[in-house]
């Protein structure tokens, strides 16, 4: 057994280098004024993170304080996403892994304290190609799937050119295929191994400008928003999560505008109602809003009492296509 008073400072240097470094990094979202937003720091394109200390009493717990020394912004709801691990995430020319432990956090904007230092950025900004609430987005939408057809074509043998096909048209809604909303993830991925979004562009061919392919952030920042979009997309359609984004009280309408913000496409209004209703997700408060523009509309709120009545079999919040 080798003598550790033998070993040299350069030995101990490169063990220190080996080691893994625990960060803890949060997608934290709120929806404001129809648009789903997401809290950045700095130059809006890094996620509110920090390392995971041993002072700190729980990852959960530690990802709450830097949030908040960050942005002044307290959490509420918070679940774990994905822990992120890959050897070459932040870069091929850093030494020591680092593996990010990410959550997502859902809130409301209203409640941030006001600071320099963060700001609210529309999800769509980074994943133009995800909301459908108008159509399928023109021209930009139509370039990615043209660049992505010429990857498929850069395969090189044809058995490979249809595994990239198959996989396009899955995630991109080709060859008579649906669009999935809760494919964000799978999307992006296939971007970045095209070589279509700015993150993966070194060496490779220039990817479309930002209007296309979306604004950038740093390491991997944008694939784990994309985990966190495509979980919460997933997720409001089995638990009642989508009220952590809303007010108090709220209308029907407020609700429906919210669920297609995170959705990223419409939803058929009479539908979305009755089953709102026939499942008993709110009651009426008796009182009505003004601030509709037409009509004072009813105001509800989230019966909490789902929460128990339903902690296993589940909360299915309609999505019915239009």
């Amino acid at each position: 057994m080798e003598d550790q008073r033998t070993r040299t400072g350069k030995d101990r240097a490169d063990d220190r280098a080996d080691e893994a470094k625990v960060d803890l990094i949060a997608v934290v979202v709120a929806v404001n004024h129809g648009e789903p937003c997401l809290l950045t720091i700095g130059q809006a394109d890094t996620l509110p993170s920090g390392p995971f200390a041993l002072e700190h009493r729980s990852p959960q717990s530690g990802l709450r304080g830097w949030v908040e020394h960050q942005t002044g912004h307290p959490l509420g709801y918070i679940e774990q996403l994905y822990t992120f691990a890959d050897r070459d995430r932040v870069g091929p020319e850093r030494q020591q892994r680092v593996i990010s432990i990410s959550y997502l956090a859902l809130t409301r904007k209203e409640q941030a304290t006001a600071s320099s230092t963060c700001g609210w950025q529309s999800w769509y900004e980074y994943f133009p190609w995800e909301d459908h609430r108008s159509g399928t987005p023109p021209v930009g939408l139509d370039i990615l799937r043209a660049r992505l057809i010429e990857w498929v074509h850069g395969a090189g043998d044809p058995a490979r050119q249809r595994e990239r096909r198959q996989r396009v048209a899955i995630a991109f809604g080709l060859d008579d295929r649906h669009w999935n909303e809760e494919l964000t993830l799978q999307r992006y991925e296939l971007l970045y191994e095209a070589g279509l979004v700015e993150e993966a562009s070194g060496g490779k061919a220039a990817p479309p400008p930002a209007a296309v392919s979306g604004k950038a952030m740093v390491a991997d920042h944008r694939r784990i928003l994309a985990t966190g979009v495509t979980r919460l997309r997933s997720k409001i359609k089995y638990r009642p999560v989508v009220f952590e984004l809303m007010r108090p009280t709220f209308t029907l309408l407020q609700l429906q505008r919210t669920v297609e913000a995170l959705a990223g496409r419409l939803i058929d209004k009479p539908n979305f109602r009755r089953l709102v209703e026939q499942q008993e997700l709110v009651e009426e408060t008796g009182d009505t809003s003004v601030d509709t523009g037409g009509r004072p509309a009813k105001l509800y709120r989230f019966r909490r009492a789902v929460l128990d009545e339903r902690a296993f079999a589940g909360t299915k919040l309609p999505m019915s296509r239009a």
